[in-house]
């Protein structure tokens, strides 16, 4: 496994991380909590030691659930969290309605996005609590908001600092016009974004905003989901309460149309002794100023693979052939659009 520095914090973190969405449960069909805790484990014990969730996860379950996992090995990890997706207000802006099994408009509990000091402050106390630490590694703001002013949220982070609950400050799904701002009121360490394969809006903008001021890229979602596993297929069929089933890119049409394109990109994992899901996550972390990759993983297997991709070095000619291969992916795509 390769470590590398979280902006100018001096926090060391493996390049490939845990991502814990998908064992909160929520929005993933629910979870199985001891397998959840042995694939934290897992990856731990190869060589991942960067840790990302958020109080939005399972409305809290992915948080305890890594709190009662590191209990033991907390100096192993590089822990991250978030603020700012909150389901106990109505301030902020609203994110949307949802129900036990994800979001739909109908649904009794309003999610909001709330940056204020005040909410900051219960946040991190109640995600202090639910990991049973005294201090987090790297926090990060989860979404952004416009009626709390960005210099009143960084003050807020950086008295925290001061006050040692937390070591470096992040923001999650930021423009590079509200990462200045952010800087202009403390130090900036991280932008994390969905980044992917198919998934590379972040390329003009925040990538190498990121790049340029030395602040570290997370990428959540490398795998998109699990559509660039080669593990799905037009059958495929996702429980109840999975956010992937209204999805159109996990449509029947939208999963054979991803598959073909990996196909063509299986004789470069062969070449290496990887699978395409290794493959996908090692391409992300080749790309100009993308430092880390954030995989989920809900049991010790996944965990094991996705530590191995760490280490996978991609030659020059096997990217050139994965990016032109996305192209005739996207320029097929784009075609039947029209």
């Amino acid at each position: 496994m390769r470590y590398l520095p979280i902006g100018f914090s001096h926090i060391n973190a493996s390049v490939v991380g845990l991502g814990t969405w998908g064992i909160g449960g929520w929005m993933w069909g629910g979870a199985d909590e001891e397998q959840s805790i042995r694939a934290i484990h897992a990856a731990i014990d190869h060589g991942i030691n960067l840790i990302d969730t958020a109080p939005i996860y399972g409305f809290g379950l992915s948080e305890s659930l890594i709190g009662r996992a590191i209990r033991d090995r907390r100096d192993e990890v590089v822990l991250a969290t978030k603020c700012g997706m909150v389901a106990n207000t109505t301030r902020g802006e609203m994110k949307f309605n949802a129900d036990v099994s994800g979001p739909n408009e109908h649904g009794h509990i309003g999610v909001y996005i709330y940056l204020a000091p005040r909410s900051i402050r219960a946040e991190i106390e109640a995600s202090l609590a639910r990991l049973q630490v005294d201090h987090i590694d790297l926090y990060q703001t989860h979404w952004q908001e416009s009626t709390t002013p960005i210099e009143e949220t960084m003050g807020e982070l950086m008295r925290l600092k001061e006050e040692g609950k937390i070591r470096a400050i992040g923001v999650c799904n930021a423009t590079s016009e509200q990462m200045e701002t952010y800087r202009r009121h403390g130090t900036l360490d991280s932008g994390q974004e969905k980044y992917s394969l198919i998934d590379r809006e972040i390329e003009d903008d925040q990538l190498p905003y990121c790049n340029e001021h030395t602040m570290a890229a997370l990428a959540y979602s490398p795998l998109s989901k699990g559509l660039l596993t080669g593990k799905l297929d037009p059958q495929t069929q996702f429980a109840s309460g999975d956010s992937r089933a209204g999805d159109p890119r996990f449509k029947p049409d939208g999963i054979a149309s991803v598959n073909e394109m990996l196909d063509a990109m299986y004789p470069i994992a062969e070449e290496h002794g990887i699978t395409i899901a290794q493959l996908m996550i090692a391409w992300t972390l080749h790309q100009p100023g993308l430092t880390h990759a954030l995989t989920g993983a809900r049991s010790p297997d996944h965990a094991i693979a996705n530590a191995q991709a760490g280490d996978v070095q991609l030659s020059e000619d096997d990217l050139k052939l994965l990016n032109a291969t996305y192209n005739d992916y996207r320029a097929m795509a784009t075609a039947e659009m029209k």
